[in-house]
């Protein structure tokens, strides 16, 4: 299943929050080599519970997510 999620860095908390259907990701992390996404990949597999890899948006705030 792909879902597409928004990402916020620099955040006070790592969460990840659905609105209207939109998935929203903070993440402490900044947004400099990896780091990011290497947060996201952690803190998604926990939210949906199965291994989650990043298939569209590695540079970008919108990326795609598959699990």
């Amino acid at each position: 299943m792909r879902i597409e999620i928004k990402v916020k860095t620099n955040a006070g908390k790592s969460q990840i929050q659905e609105k209207a259907g939109e998935y929203i990701a903070f993440l402490k992390s900044p947004p400099e080599n990896g780091k990011a996404n290497l947060e996201l990949i952690k803190i998604a597999r926990k939210y949906f519970g199965k291994p989650v890899r990043i298939v569209l948006g590695k540079t970008s705030k919108k990326k795609i997510l598959e699990y």
